[in-house]
């Protein structure tokens, strides 16, 4: 039977290089996203590059409950094949706690923190009979303030502490916990930034760090992994 890898937030940026790497690796693809056509369109690059691959997906908008709720029970008739999930939807709206505009922070936990929560939830069973690997896509900001993070860190430092929970929670069951924190990323976040390319890294990167943490022997777990450009923070 072949393995299968959930990633929500799959049509762009880090979640597509994620997508598209475990594809290579033989991998079927079960994602969504809010846009019908990104969906569309990846999945025809996908199957004309790998034609033995399958690629499911489900529009939907994680920030809203009812929506994850159909996504985890879209996933889980594929649930004998799922070994990772990865917690990938977020968004970033900067700004400070002080001056947020009414709604940003309940926005940035809904779609960052409670989409992540819902859906491993739903997943776990699956995940736990097939001894899965859980990646969430926490971020620099999980670990350091930014003074135009706001609600934005808010959420992802809670990210980190649910993935930490996870980890002690999950650890005797066989399912792998992971945190991966990036920093600044070559993605649509950064749209229109006068920034060279090269402070930057590309989200293929981030895609290799997930496959090698995966690859390893179920004896090892990586917990952590922080990137970060080479010449440091923006």
């Amino acid at each position: 039977m072949s393995k299968a890898i959930v990633v929500t937030g799959g049509t762009k940026g880090i979640g597509r290089a994620i997508v598209c790497l475990f594809a290579d690796k033989g991998f079927d693809i079960i994602t969504c996203s809010r846009s019908r056509a990104d969906l569309e369109g990846l999945k025809a690059e996908l199957e004309a590059r790998h034609a033995e691959v399958s690629f499911e997906y489900l529009e939907a908008d994680l920030a809203d409950r009812q929506q994850v709720q159909a996504f985890v029970e879209f996933a889980m008739t594929h649930a004998a094949r799922i070994q990772v999930l990865v917690n990938n939807t977020g968004v970033f709206i900067p700004g400070q706690i002080q001056n947020e505009e009414e709604g940003v922070f309940e926005q940035m936990l809904n779609t960052n923190l409670n989409s992540a929560y819902h859906v491993t939830r739903g997943l776990l069973p699956a995940l736990i009979n097939n001894k899965g690997h859980i990646f969430n896509m926490c971020s620099t900001a999980s670990i350091m303030p930014y003074v135009n993070g706001g609600s934005y860190c808010i959420s992802k430092f809670a990210l980190l502490g649910m993935t930490k929970v996870l980890r002690e929670e999950l650890k005797e069951k066989g399912v792998r916990v992971t945190a991966i924190m990036p920093g600044a990323t070559m993605t649509a976040s950064w749209a229109g930034t006068e920034l060279p390319e090269d402070r930057f890294m590309p989200a293929a990167d981030i895609a290799h760090a997930v496959w090698a943490a995966y690859a390893l022997s179920p004896r090892t777990v990586v917990e952590e992994i922080v990137m970060r450009p080479q010449l440091g923070d923006l």
